[in-house]
This record gives C-alpha cells, structure tokens and sequence, in this order.
C-alpha cells in the first residue's frame, strides 16, 4: 500500500484519534462536524481494508503514516 492512501484530513483525524481525542474533541479541534468526523473514519477503514478504527491505526502505524 502506497503511504498517502489518505488524504490529509483523513490523517489528521486519525492523529488526533490516536491521542485519545474523542469524535466530538476532534470534530471541535478541526472546526469540522462529528458527522464530518466519522466519515473520515469510516472512509479510512475502507480504504484500508481493515475492521474498526483499532484495525485502522495499527495499520496506519505499521505503514509508517501515524507517529505515536
């Protein structure tokens, strides 16, 4: 899989996600709506063809996109 199969915001999002912000801190965060939010989640975890954000992090971070 190629590093930037995520847009920036659906990068963003997750980079938030992974500092325990919640949907709703992260829709505050980037002035965006919580149902913004999930989409990009749910947009993520398809394009990762993995199950739930847990899936999608761990990918992400073995990918090398998030930093933790």
């Amino acid at each position: 899989m190629k590093k930037n199969i995520l847009t920036m915001r659906e990068q963003e999002v997750f980079q938030l996600l992974v500092l325990n912000k919640s949907t709703k801190e992260i829709a505050h965060e980037l002035n965006i709506s919580e149902k913004t939010v999930r989409n990009h989640i749910s947009n993520a975890i398809q394009k990762l063809g993995v199950k739930g954000r847990a899936g999608a992090v761990v990918e992400l971070i073995r990918m090398g996109v998030l930093d933790i």
